[in-house]
């Protein structure tokens, strides 16, 4: 008996991989896109494949967890759980510099995004070092943050006098150049606030309109960028990452960029244009039933006018409440990318 209890012993040591790292994760929106197509698959198959079964994933998702949109990132760099990712305009609050990696209607196709985010991505490394104790792993997109509205709209002027949930900072600031009312409202609460009035428009993803049915309270689509690409960041608690050796360091490191981060942003600009015919039926919809919002098309004068806009009061507003280091350095990196320079 005693024998025999050694070797089951032994077998067991040997089924279990030495060293094994248990990390728990807490991914972005449970219902969108992002997180089921892509975050769900790499950290539950990918990464524990890739590693042999050395890392062991606990996953879950911030709004399964009641958490605060703007706590994600402090409670990572607190080390509350390992690995974290949402949005990186919900940690401006604590972070103003970190807007600048979002910048509206800078990038019309997903290359130009990604290179202004791979751009920004050293900036945004030392942000997320010195302000939430993390080491940034991947930055992947939501689609482009374009414009629902429950309310006759044929152009972008046409916003000037509404009511706009915007999807952050710097585009809650573009809408009140253009003469639009910036207001805050919850992702969650937008179906109500567009059905009982409370805003006119939204500003989200034209994919996460679709998946959270906004189309059922919204009769008017207007596709342009006015809200970013919303990148949202994934980052480790800085703790945690330097506990781990230096070849799963590699491992995550690696496997994130070609198991997540590539895929996701491979997939947005095809996304766009499945996620517009989806809402309006001008085109195919190859991932559900198409439904009947008007498009409406944006003119040459309308974006010529946001750019202007943008560049003459919404980027110097953020330089002056980010200070000027920060304004160099993204003149420096982002800036050149898009042609545009902080005056």
């Amino acid at each position: 008996m005693k024998r025999t209890l050694s070797i089951l012993a032994a077998t067991t040591a040997l089924a279990v991989p030495a060293f094994a790292e248990d990390l728990s994760v807490v991914g972005s929106w449970s219902s969108l896109p992002l997180h089921n197509q892509y975050e769900v698959p790499f950290w539950t198959m990918t990464l524990p494949e890739a590693s042999g079964g050395k890392i062991n994933v606990e996953l879950t998702t911030h709004n399964q967890m009641s958490l605060g949109l703007g706590d994600v990132y402090p409670l990572l760099g607190q080390g509350v759980y390992d690995v974290a990712m949402t949005v990186g305009d919900y940690a401006v609050s604590d972070a103003p510099e970190l807007e600048g990696l979002d910048v509206p209607l800078l990038a019309l196709t997903a290359d130009d995004a990604r290179a202004m985010v791979d751009a920004a991505r050293p900036m945004v490394d030392d942000i997320f070092r010195d302000r939430f104790n993390s080491q940034v792993l991947a930055v992947a997109p939501y689609p482009p943050q374009v414009v629902f509205c429950n309310s006759e709209i044929g152009s972008l002027a046409d916003l000037e006098g509404l009511k706009v949930r915007a999807s952050g900072r710097m585009t809650a600031l573009l809408l009140e150049a253009l003469g639009a009312e910036g207001v805050n409202v919850s992702f969650a609460e937008v179906p109500g606030a567009l059905q009982n009035g409370v805003v006119d428009c939204a500003v989200t993803g034209a994919g996460s309109g679709y998946s959270a049915g906004w189309w059922e309270v919204s009769t008017h689509l207007l596709p342009i960028p006015l809200g970013g690409w919303d990148p949202v960041v994934t980052a480790m608690n800085l703790d945690k990452w330097n506990s781990l050796d230096a070849e799963t360091q590699a491992l995550i490191s690696s496997e994130i960029v070609t198991g997540f981060e590539d895929l996701a942003w491979a997939s947005a600009q095809d996304a766009l244009v499945n996620d517009v015919a989806c809402l309006t039926g001008n085109g195919e919809c190859q991932t559900g039933e198409a439904r009947s919002m008007t498009l409406v098309e944006v003119s040459d004068e309308d974006f010529a006018r946001a750019r202007d806009l943008l560049t003459s009061e919404v980027l110097p507003d953020w330089a002056e409440r980010s200070g000027e280091d920060w304004a160099a350095r993204w003149n420096e990196s982002v800036g050149q990318v898009v042609g545009v320079t902080i005056e």
